[in-house]
């Protein structure tokens, strides 16, 4: 049986007057990703799925030249949508992203309600996921947000932020690719 592996992008190059989702990432955070392209479990990795999100796809980009791989890209696995508030300053961002994983079917300051977020995701993977026979592992590029939806709906969890990743980024979870089980899919490592 292969596995699926959800990546979050590590640390960007953080600029208040671009879009959030034009930040790319930071030299700290393609040196992860290099470092990450020589690890043991990247050589089953036979696809690789990326966010649109520029941090995504460079992440990606560094992983997929590494392992001789095209980067294939889905709009539905952008982050949760903030558009409504843009840029904020750390504290403020992280107290209005406790609001929004406290709160998932409220609309917090005009960002994507959680629910919403999480239903995108896991319906973007679950598409991606199809016709996979499980002879290939699938490294899904991504972000910490709705990487944090979709690892409550497969860890069979409310939406909470208690499994939230830490500050950086470049968190791994993996579960299993069941090629010919309609089985739920389960949570191998968080």
């Amino acid at each position: 049986m292969a596995t699926a592996f959800y990546l979050t992008h590590p640390q960007v190059a953080i600029d208040p007057v671009v879009p959030v989702p034009e930040w790319g990432l930071s030299d700290r955070g393609r040196e992860r990703v290099r470092d990450t392209a020589g690890l043991a479990w990247t050589r089953r990795i036979g696809r690789i799925v990326s966010s649109t999100e520029r941090k995504a796809v460079e992440t990606a980009t560094i992983l997929a030249e590494h392992l001789g791989l095209a980067v294939e890209v889905r709009e539905a696995m952008h982050e949760n949508d903030r558009s409504a508030t843009g840029f904020l300053p750390p504290p403020e961002f992280e107290a209005t992203a406790n609001l929004f994983f406290a709160h998932p079917d409220e609309s917090i300051r005009g960002w994507e309600r959680a629910r919403d977020a999480q239903r995108r995701i896991v319906t973007a993977v679950e598409g991606a996921l199809k016709g996979e026979d499980g002879s290939r592992d699938v490294c899904f590029v991504g972000h910490g947000g709705v990487g944090t939806l979709l690892y409550c709906h497969l860890a069979g969890e409310a939406i909470t932020r208690r499994f939230d990743q830490a500050p950086g980024g470049g968190n791994l979870f993996a579960f299993p690719i069941f090629a010919f089980d309609s089985g739920p899919r389960k949570v191998l490592h968080g």
